[in-house]
């Protein structure tokens, strides 16, 4: 256990019934702390979330209103990432006196081990997931002293930091992908080697600006110190000009194919890079790029990143490039489902805003129909409806922002998209239209929330429904 400052005398306050304020209530009930676990919205599975805890647990859960009175007793309050640190609730509880921290934050002080964490705005769920199998290699390599060295992989990826915490041991390896919601609530939470992947807007209708998105962001790297590093991508304006901020050593990496001159320009930092097929560090040759089964080269980035990553903290070059060699797609993320009839299917569904969603469009190697829209973060469509041209045969839309993507569609010239009714609709319509040769990518550029819990389910449905299409040729 680290040096806290997590000191309380009484009931702490959780707010957000998810699968985050569950994890966190169940780490402070195991640590003897009453809970009052609160959520804004009235649900209608409240015996279903009790069941998350023991019939004896010391909790209490409160929905819709908490009055000024019951906050009295409370000594902290734990926020889950989805709880604005600007709402009416956190106000008042900071004009309480009371501290608030995140879920990750609460992990953080009660976990041991070392952390290696990733943020940006994308590509995170495919570098941490690669970050872990080279973890994973690393333990498996490190003979009979290590052997049992527990490696975890949490956070924004799907499995709360606080739900393995009572596991962790001093040489415990956890790499944690963090959102810039859970990145807000921070105080010590202190990662070994950090990195920021990139900034492009997302989440304006919780950040407000830009700014605010960036510093959350980079919040990421201001516990760490001398003997510590963040892996920054060159190419991106706004994580360069934050390696002149910060006083942690610098990784770069960079796809930029003048990276011999980028060396000469900076020769006291280190460097991921790709020349020509093939990505080095420093000067050591880690893989071709055609030995990757990873599509797009968006992922050669997330695949520099780790390894920039795993390299600084001390992982042998030839453990790394083991696994790099083996790793493939995610869940989610460009993930290859089925061919039907010679079309290829392509679930995206982690496309949830249109930098991603551009990435997955230009990983298509063919004429590809896309099924995009949804939940309305307040972004422009602007740069991902211009790369359409040339690219995409047809446009499917669907949820809350097909009106306005359409709208921008028309501005650009590009007529070719009809609406669907529903995700089930989109994946009908593609199949109709689709010729073989041809792609379907689902990779929406907007938030799955008002109609999916979330983006898995959202990917989920549609591998179902691909799963479920007649094929005239008889393929499976």
């Amino acid at each position: 256990m680290r040096n806290q400052d997590f000191q309380v005398n009484g009931a702490v306050l959780v707010v957000g019934t998810g699968k985050s304020g569950i994890s966190a209530s169940r780490l402070l009930l195991s640590k003897g702390v009453p809970v009052i676990l609160f959520d804004e919205k009235d649900r209608d599975d409240k015996d279903q979330v009790r069941q998350n805890f023991p019939q004896d647990a010391e909790i209490e859960l409160a929905f819709v209103e908490l009055g000024e009175d019951r906050l009295k007793g409370i000594s902290a309050a734990v926020l889950s990432p989805g709880v604005p640190t600007d709402g009416r609730l956190a106000e008042l509880l900071k004009e309480k006196g009371i501290p608030l921290y995140g879920e990750v934050e609460l992990a953080w002080q009660f976990s041991r081990g070392d952390v290696l964490a990733v943020t940006g705005t994308n590509g995170k769920t495919t570098t941490t997931a690669l970050l872990g199998e080279i973890l994973k290699h690393f333990a498996e390599s490190a003979g009979e002293a290590l052997s049992e060295r527990k490696v975890f992989v949490v956070g924004n990826i799907g499995f709360p930091y606080t739900d393995i915490v009572d596991e962790t041991e001093e040489n415990s390896l956890i790499a944690a992908e963090l959102s810039s919601f859970q990145l807000e609530t921070i105080k010590r939470f202190h990662p070994r080697v950090s990195a920021i992947l990139n900034l492009t807007p997302d989440h304006l209708d919780r950040h407000h600006s830009m700014e605010n998105y960036a510093l959350a962001k980079e919040r990421i790297a201001e516990n760490q110190g001398p003997e510590d590093a963040v892996v920054l991508n060159y190419d991106d304006e706004l994580t360069r000009s934050f390696a002149e901020e910060t006083t942690v050593p610098v990784v770069f990496f960079t796809r930029d194919p003048d990276v011999d001159a980028i060396r000469q320009k900076f020769p006291d930092r280190e460097f991921v890079y790709l020349k020509g097929d093939d990505i080095y560090y420093n000067e050591t040759h880690v893989i071709n790029v055609r030995d990757l089964h990873l599509l797009g080269s968006h992922n050669y980035e997330n695949v520099m990143a780790a390894v920039g990553m795993t390299a600084r903290y001390g992982v042998p070059m030839e453990v790394i490039r083991e696994a790099v060699r083996e790793f493939r797609a995610v869940e989610h993320r460009i993930e290859f489902v089925r061919s039907v009839d010679g079309v290829d299917y392509y679930n995206d569904s982690k496309g949830t805003n249109p930098d991603a969603a551009i990435k997955a469009v230009m990983a298509m190697n063919r004429k590809t129909l896309l099924i995009g829209g949804g939940f309305d973060k307040k972004l422009p469509f602007d740069d991902w409806v211009k790369c359409f041209e040339g690219r995409v045969e047809l446009l499917v839309l669907i949820g809350q922002t097909a009106d306005a993507i359409a709208e921008c569609a028309d501005k650009y010239g590009f007529h070719s998209y009809v609406k669907a009714e529903s995700l089930e609709d989109a994946v009908r319509i593609c199949h109709e239209n689709a010729l073989s040769g041809q792609a379907v990518l689902l990779s929406p550029a907007c938030a799955s929330w008002g109609v999916f819990k979330n983006y898995e389910e959202r990917g989920r449905l549609f591998k179902e429904y691909v799963n479920s299409l007649p094929s005239n040729s008889g393929e499976q």
